[in-house]
């Protein structure tokens, strides 16, 4: 009955330790600055020229994101789940007229809250909606 018993706790504390462990990669995966690499029809040049990016990093109060398509700075909230799940909400802008980076930033502003999917592959980010479009990210931290 001992071994039973000890062997259940044995299993009990390793699933414990699996899950502890998922969720701490979880968060670091994607608590990162992430640069717009693939959206719509803009090239990818343009994206970086722009420096569009998606800041995900700890902000000041947790849930949150900041974002820069090369002119006005957005922001809101960030809901990522650990089934791949994502809601963004409360978004924001600054208001400054900027001549070529206009369409993308308000493309990306419509676009982002209609986002419901996320996926993190390696120094990648692809968030996702129900009809298959798409944005790619890839981690401004990596080389």
């Amino acid at each position: 009955m001992k071994k039973t018993v000890s062997g259940f706790i044995a299993i009990f504390v390793l699933l414990f330790l699996a899950n502890c462990t998922a969720q701490t990669n979880f968060s670091e995966n994607i608590k990162r600055n992430w640069m717009l690499v693939e959206f719509q029809d803009f090239s990818k040049d343009f994206m970086v020229s722009s420096k569009a990016h998606l800041n995900l990093t700890d902000q000041k109060e947790p849930g949150r994101f900041s974002a820069n398509m090369g002119c006005n700075n957005m922001f809101g909230s960030a809901n990522f789940n650990a089934n791949g799940t994502v809601k963004f909400s409360e978004i924001g802008s600054t208001m400054m007229f900027c001549d070529k980076a206009m369409e993308l930033e308000s493309a990306f502003g419509r676009e982002l809250p209609r986002m419901t999917n996320y996926k993190v592959n390696g120094h990648y980010l692809t968030l996702t909606n129900a009809a298959g479009k798409k944005m790619k990210f890839v981690a401004a931290d990596w080389d």
